[in-house]
């Protein structure tokens, strides 16, 4: 599946956005405006002025509404959704080439709050994905105690856990012991 990179840097993003929930992990990771400032450092999100807790409570708001995508049933349940996410955003499509890359097309409004940007960029990087018929790689991990998202962008749609170094290394690791231990008895 070709993705372009801005593309990839928002659905990057969105799992990231997403995996920041309490349910994800022990705290929220994204639980005050600092933290907010330093995702969006990390992220490279263009465009941000202040942020302040207006922003973050609306942040949360569209967070929540990128998981449901990650947990809808079917395609057309996740275009539901990502058209909302996105008509609210008042999207305004304009080709720009920052950064040292080449043409590339961002979503939000100029001037756009950062809840409305993300809902834009990171909500059409979901819609590319929907229409490429690919809406069953948007994925939560299968270990039993993570539940995090990812994309799924192997080549044949195979991959199960969000990092196989950790979990999936885990979940193996636990059951060859589980297996050894019954051999042995």
């Amino acid at each position: 599946m070709l993705i372009p990179h801005d593309t990839r840097f928002a659905l990057d993003t969105v799992v990231d956005l997403v995996n920041t929930t309490p349910e994800s992990e022990q705290d929220d990771r994204l639980a005050d405006v600092a933290a907010l400032y330093e995702f969006v450092q990390r992220h490279n999100v263009s465009d941000v002025g202040e942020l302040g807790p207006r922003d973050l409570k609306a942040v949360h708001g569209v967070r929540a509404q990128f998981a449901a995508v990650f947990a809808a049933p079917d395609s057309r349940g996740a275009a539901d959704l990502i058209n909302g996410l996105v008509a609210g955003a008042g999207t305004t499509p304009r080709l720009t080439d920052h950064d040292g890359y080449d043409w590339h097309v961002h979503y939000f409004a100029p001037g756009a709050s950062i809840a409305d940007h993300l809902a834009a960029d990171c909500g059409m990087a979901l819609a590319f994905i929907v229409v490429a018929g690919e809406q069953e790689r948007l994925r939560r991990c299968e270990a039993p105690d993570c539940g995090r998202a990812f994309v799924d962008l192997s080549r044949n749609r195979s991959r199960r856990y969000c990092d196989s170094r950790t979990c999936g290394n885990r979940l193996h690791v636990a059951a060859y012991r589980a297996r050894r231990k019954e051999a042995a008895g």
